[in-house]
């Protein structure tokens, strides 16, 4: 097995992470830190430390739904400010699927399994993402154009988004992709201002009546 695989699967993180662990020197396997990516071992036989503590592959997989406020960041660390697992109480640990700014709100998922975290934030797996952004101004026709087509944003070019419902100065977005303040990138270059952006669908599954602040464990049946 593929050593990031075997840390995701241990709860730690995403294989992607995984590897950025593995690159910093925080991996040991049989007492030797490794630094090399694309390693194998037998997880069988081999002891895997992270930071020092012996790590292994979850026996339960946890699926968490949050309703995420306001001001909190979607990090296992509180480093940079109230983090998402400050509002989760169990036992097992578990680790955002993703992200969801700091000033941004709605569903955001929590998890142990490291593949399905992997599926869920990769672009070519094609899970959506679907937002309810409210604008400082109503979105015009032209503009709706320019959204659902590719756009260049500093070095990247993003795909273009699918827009549905429009209700005055709210719209709701559908994307694919992962990148960073993505929404709010792409309406600031066409001249617009995000006043609030909700996350409303991960998949299959919606917000729905979760309080804000709130989470339920649910199945992944109900998101891919």
């Amino acid at each position: 097995m593929r050593l990031n695989r075997y840390i995701a699967q241990a709860g730690i993180c995403s294989r992607r992470k995984a590897d950025n662990l593995i690159a910093r020197g925080s991996i040991k396997v049989n007492g030797k830190t490794v630094t090399s990516l694309g390693v194998e071992i037998d997880e069988s036989k081999d002891l895997v430390e992270c930071d020092g503590k012996p790590i292994k592959p979850q026996e339960r997989k946890i699926y968490l739904a949050l309703n995420k406020p306001l001001g909190y960041i979607s990090s296992s660390s509180s480093a940079q400010g109230k983090s998402i697992l400050d509002l989760i109480s169990l036992r097992e640990r578990v680790y955002p699927v993703g992200r969801l700014d700091k000033d941004s709100r709605g569903l955001i998922l929590l998890t142990n399994d490291g593949e399905f975290a992997y599926n869920l934030t990769q672009a070519k797996f094609n899970h959506e993402k679907e937002y309810e952004v409210t604008l400082n101004r109503q979105l015009k026709p032209t503009d709706k154009k320019k959204l659902e087509e590719d756009m260049v944003l500093g070095s990247e070019v993003v795909k273009g988004v699918k827009v549905g419902r429009i209700v005055g100065s709210r719209v709701n977005l559908t994307l694919h992709e992962g990148v960073n303040r993505q929404i709010r990138r792409m309406m600031e270059k066409i001249g617009y201002e995000v006043e609030d952006l909700r996350r409303v669908r991960v998949g299959k599954l919606n917000l729905g009546d979760l309080s804000e602040g709130k989470w339920k464990e649910i199945k992944l049946k109900d998101v891919i």
